[in-house]
């Protein structure tokens, strides 16, 4: 049974699970942090916005098939066992990733160049929608119920783990071959690094025996027959996964994302901070993260799984709004100072202005409003809007200083690239003469405020994800714990949390305001919050082997 496995037994499989997934993490990893590289490299044939969304989307493409590979291998797992479910699926993660790193550009096959990267992302999201869930399982049916936490805790630090190898190594890249190197070339380096990880995971997982709890449960034959069938369509079993889903996934998806991915989105489009700085600001929230979510995963077998994962839930939704307005006074005080005093005003007929969205460039933004809006999504720059008469030409408002727009409606391609090259002109002129920074500048930039932010989203971060493993498992009985818990896990994860960059942006880009792509992990955490608060069982000490 459970808590049976010697001392030295329960540290391999501590140690095996995690860095399987840790490698995994990495994999995937490596692919948000290098969103704006790829935009270019793939996407060259899209505007500047436009590949950048595309990049961005392309990273939740591989969290959208996340739950098929949690039934896939969510059956697989509670038909034949944890250990062959999860040794596959680090396979399978290994082969994509280090095949992105051969993937020939935009420039030299044309469209067949994101095709490709799409269907390794499919393959990426494949295969870590069933590595989580039999990693969590697999240490926490071989622990005490007394140390579950703990144990499984440790689960949770190899995405911290995965996601620093990833930025360290983008880092060393980026530091040893130089920016534009490295964006020629040099960002296939973290991808093929990923070979020699592989080989050392598959390793350790095969020394792996199969967990105790499902031992048992195949021993006396009562292994389910029908995953499906009993998780989702017994209302006993399906009440959790809804349960499991709203209470803790939906947050989940919304805290980690926007805390660790989000908010590089945030800092490099909007504030404006050289990448590089970005990666080793995260590289130490990341690496301070580590310990926490030992920390909250040990406290949460002493108080509770559900007051500390309520406790990061709640810091979360009270710090996204001032953390991001405390990191761009840090990060670009010209930006702060300048936005304060020449606040940005499109004044225009609404029927001329068209939703800034165009996440496959191919809408065509032509009218006086749309040039101008166009720009200032670009250039990422807050702005409010102001309604005119109907038929009047937009003008843009920069403190005291009006400066007009354009149409091109009806004008040739190149006559439309001269239209528009003239309004952005003049646009770009005005918001330097404001105080408008083209980029933060390294000399007024806060990094230890930053750094202090970014460890409040972290703190909450950890204090949700260190206890959620144990909670998840203990929630869901043995016959179909596999399937069950790993489709909510991966829709929170892989839906909520994967788009949640994507989705935030596209909000930012449509509203003018680079802050209320926030609302979309608010919202979110708030669902969680009084679910969590009201419906959510404590489920610290359970037995597992029922």
């Amino acid at each position: 049974m459970a808590g049976t496995t010697a001392p030295i037994s329960m540290r391999t499989v501590v140690a095996a699970s995690s860095a399987g997934t840790a490698f995994e993490w990495y994999d995937f990893f490596i692919f948000g942090s290098l969103t704006q590289v790829i935009s270019k490299t793939f996407f060259a044939g899209l505007s500047d916005t436009a590949g950048y969304f595309a990049a961005l989307a392309l990273f939740g493409v591989g969290f959208a098939f996340r739950p098929l590979g949690a039934l896939v291998f969510g059956r697989i797992g509670d038909r034949m066992g944890r250990k062959g479910a999860f040794l596959v699926t680090v396979a399978l993660m290994g082969g994509a990733t280090f095949a992105i790193g051969f993937l020939p550009t935009y420039s030299q096959i044309g469209i067949l160049s994101p095709i490709l990267l799409i269907a390794t992302r499919v393959i990426q999201g494949f295969a870590l929608g069933g590595e989580y869930g039999g990693a969590a399982i697999y240490v926490a049916e071989h622990s005490s119920p007394k140390r579950r936490g703990w144990n499984t805790s440790w689960v949770q630090t190899s995405a911290a783990f995965g996601l620093f190898g990833a930025l360290a190594v983008i880092w060393l890249a980026r530091k040893t071959l130089g920016e534009d190197t490295f964006n020629a070339i040099g960002w296939r380096i973290p991808f093929l690094v990923s070979a020699i990880l592989l080989g050392i995971s598959v390793w350790m997982r095969l020394k792996l025996s199969e967990s105790p709890a499902f031992a048992a449960l195949k021993a006396g034959g009562e292994e389910s027959k029908a995953p499906y069938a009993e998780a989702f369509g017994q209302w006993k079993n399906l009440k959790l996964v809804l349960l499991a889903f709203f209470a803790m996934m939906s947050a989940q998806g919304a805290v980690w994302y926007c805390s660790f991915f989000y908010v590089q989105v945030f800092m490099e489009k909007f504030l404006k901070v050289d990448p590089a700085t970005i990666n080793f600001l995260l590289m130490g929230a990341v690496a301070a993260s580590a310990p926490l979510y030992v920390f909250f995963g040990w406290l949460s077998d002493i108080v509770g799984r559900k007051i500390v994962m309520l406790a990061g839930m709640t810091l979360a939704l009270v710090a996204f709004f001032p953390g991001f307005h405390a990191l761009e006074r840090a990060a670009n005080p010209a930006l702060t100072a300048a936005s304060a005093a020449n606040h940005v005003v499109v004044v225009a007929d609404p029927a001329d202005c068209a939703l800034q969205f165009d996440p496959v460039g191919k809408a065509v933004f032509v009218s006086s409003c749309d040039i101008a809006k166009s720009f200032l999504a670009n250039a990422g720059v807050s702005y409010s809007t102001q309604e005119s008469p109907a038929g009047t030409p937009t003008v843009v408002k920069i403190g005291a200083a009006t400066i007009p727009s354009a149409s091109a409606k009806g004008l040739s391609k190149d006559q439309t690239k001269t239209v528009k090259a003239g309004v952005e002109g003049r646009l770009k002129a005005a918001l330097k003469a404001a105080g408008y920074p083209a980029r933060a500048d390294p000399v007024q930039l806060d990094a230890w405020g930053m750094f202090g932010v970014l460890m409040i989203f972290v703190v909450a971060a950890t204090a949700l994800f260190g206890p959620l493993a144990a909670c998840l498992v203990e929630l869901f009985p043995t016959r179909v714990r596999y399937t069950a818990m790993s489709l909510p896990y991966n829709i929170g994860t892989g839906w909520i949390g994967g788009f949640l960059p994507f989705t935030a942006f596209a909000i930012v880009t449509a509203t003018g305001n680079i802050y209320a792509g926030l609302w979309y992990p608010v919202a979110f955490t708030v669902i969680s919050v009084v679910t969590t608060l009201f419906f959510l069982p404590e489920t610290k000490g359970r037995p597992l082997d029922v």
